[in-house]
């Protein structure tokens, strides 16, 4: 279960100057920012809360305004591997997008965390809705969701790869 609550002090009027100024949002049009805003909220985390457990029912995404958070998968005999450490400006949760909506990694804030949280299934219906919106939406997450993997392989190679194929840091 995560533990997470909303930023102290922050307005809609903030939240509506927040939402354009991120730069993962710049290419959506104005009433596509406004439709994703009316799903978020502004969220903060202590250093180590778990926002969410591998396995466990994808129902939300953010985009990190300040903070670390790291993904990680359990291993067994090995525990949880962390594979990649995101930062501010970044997509946060991706396997709310694809059935089972099950998240594929688990996620903890390394430093405390502030975010805009998105609640996925008003996405999703809004998406289903209006397929210019969800095109927009698909278009933002694919490049995260290809990044995401990308990095995974990396950071699996480094560690279980044959020496010839890790790569160099």
């Amino acid at each position: 279960m995560s533990t997470h609550q909303r930023a102290g002090g922050i307005t809609s009027t903030d939240l509506t100057a927040r939402i354009p100024a991120q730069p993962f949002l710049a290419a959506l049009v104005p009433h596509h920012l406004a439709a994703l805003q009316e799903t978020c909220v502004p969220v903060s985390y202590p250093q180590g809360a778990r926002l969410f457990t591998e396995g466990a029912a994808a129902d939300h995404f953010w985009l990190l305004d300040h903070g670390d958070v790291a993904l990680d998968l359990q291993v067994p005999g090995h525990g949880a591997l962390v594979l990649e450490t995101l930062s501010a400006g970044t997509l946060l949760g991706w396997s709310w997008l694809y059935p089972p909506y099950r998240w594929h990694f688990g996620a903890v804030a390394r430093t405390p965390v502030e975010a805009l949280r998105f609640d996925a299934g008003l996405v999703l219906r809004r998406c289903e809705a209006d397929p210019s919106f969800g095109y927009a939406v698909m278009r933002l997450v694919t490049p995260a969701v290809i990044d995401r993997l990308q990095a995974t392989r990396l950071r699996l190679l480094d560690l279980y790869g044959p020496p010839g194929e890790r790569r160099r840091r």
